[in-house]
């Protein structure tokens, strides 16, 4: 009969691990628009919270996020999935402590350039 000890999720090098949806408290959606793969996340120059209201993950964000960092880079950084990673930056803005940036769209390009590209494709 397994003991308590066997039913526990443990990492040898990185100790217990939590499931992604514990983390993101049962959630798999994010409220905001916008965060998509390369949207930039930055920190926002406000006061810290009280640490006791940030989960590990949140802080982890929070400090790496400092350098602007496009949504893929943080979820490649804290080796998270990105619908969770998505869920916690979207908890974080709420409260006031990221920023996101959409990338500018640019206009669709002129007929002209595209043209002149193709052409000098096809010259090689």
């Amino acid at each position: 009969m397994a003991g308590p000890e066997d039913e526990l999720w443990v990492d040898d090098e990185a100790g217990p691990v939590v499931r992604p949806f514990a983390v993101a408290r049962g959630r798999t959606r994010h409220a905001h628009k916008g965060l998509d793969l390369i949207a930039v996340v930055v920190t926002a120059e406000v006061p810290m919270p009280d640490p006791r209201t940030l989960a590990p993950e949140d802080e982890a964000i929070l400090e790496l996020c400092v350098v602007p960092q496009s949504v893929a880079d943080v979820a490649a950084a804290l080796t998270l999935p990105l619908g969770l990673v998505r869920v916690l930056l979207s908890d974080l803005s709420d409260r006031g402590l990221i920023g996101i940036r959409r990338p500018a769209t640019a206009g669709l390009p002129d007929q002209r350039l595209l043209k002149e590209v193709i052409d000098g494709l096809r010259a090689l």
